[in-house]
């Protein structure tokens, strides 16, 4: 469970990631259960030290030879509704690391052309353009992901490109702390129980609901909540969506 802070004019939502359980139901589903407002497609799992950008979607599709592009019907029909759509980077599998400035700013460049606003023959998920990239940055190196984003940012300075960041142990706070200053971030997202050290838990609808949203929501930056994942759900956001 993650707490959010974001532009207060949309605060009070949920965000839910979708894409690694082939039996969590389709990304249309998702959307049309009224529940969430942001869906983040996970994961963009493999990128960085020369690796070639891989999209894994688990049991939804097979990314290699267009086998996901369509998704792009669904995606734009989340986003009729209002739902913000976005990729999901990183992860707990796959390879991931960013081993120079120079190689964050072509990374950016990918994302661009094939997910968000750029022109690619190639992009995995058709021609629907995405709303941002969240960063789900588990393992591995520290460095360069603030290049990364201040390189997408750049590219879509004349759109409104939402950038979003699950921190977790490997991230440092004075990273967050900078990105969060310089206004980098339209959404950042922060885990409740984790400032430090990391910790891990389930925090039941009730508890959440009657203790953690009560205080959370004080914070003039409370945002939501971020929920793992579409498949865990199980009737979870529906029992806090009246309290977020």
């Amino acid at each position: 469970m993650f707490t959010t802070l974001f532009d207060a004019s949309i605060a009070g939502v949920i965000s839910i990631y979708w894409g690694q359980n082939g039996a969590e139901g389709t990304l249309a589903d998702t959307c049309n259960s009224g529940n969430y407002a942001i869906v983040n497609i996970a994961f963009l799992s493999t990128f960085g030290n020369g690796n070639t950008p891989k999209l894994n979607l688990a049991g939804h599709c097979d990314a290699t030879n267009n086998g996901c592009s369509f998704l792009s019907n669904q995606i734009k029909a989340c986003q009729n509704q209002g739902v913000k759509v976005m990729l999901s980077i990183g992860g707990n599998d796959g390879n991931h690391d960013l081993s120079s400035a120079v190689e964050a700013r072509t990374f950016a460049e990918y994302l661009w052309n094939n997910f968000l606003g750029g022109q690619s023959n190639t992009r995995p998920l058709g021609n629907a353009i995405l709303d941002g990239i969240d960063f789900a940055i588990v393992s591995g190196s520290t460095q360069h992901w603030d290049e990364l984003a201040m390189a997408i940012s750049e590219h879509g300075k004349q759109k409104k490109i939402y950038l979003s960041a699950a921190p977790q142990c490997p991230i440092p706070d004075k990273w967050l702390s900078s990105a969060i200053e310089t206004g980098l971030f339209d959404y950042i997202w922060v885990q409740f129980y984790n400032n430090p050290p990391c910790r891990s838990g389930y925090v039941s609808p009730d508890v959440l609901n009657s203790q953690v949203l009560p205080f959370i929501k004080g914070s003039a930056k409370y945002g939501g909540v971020m929920l793992w994942s579409k498949f865990y759900d199980n009737g979870y956001s529906t029992a806090i969506k009246a309290n977020v």
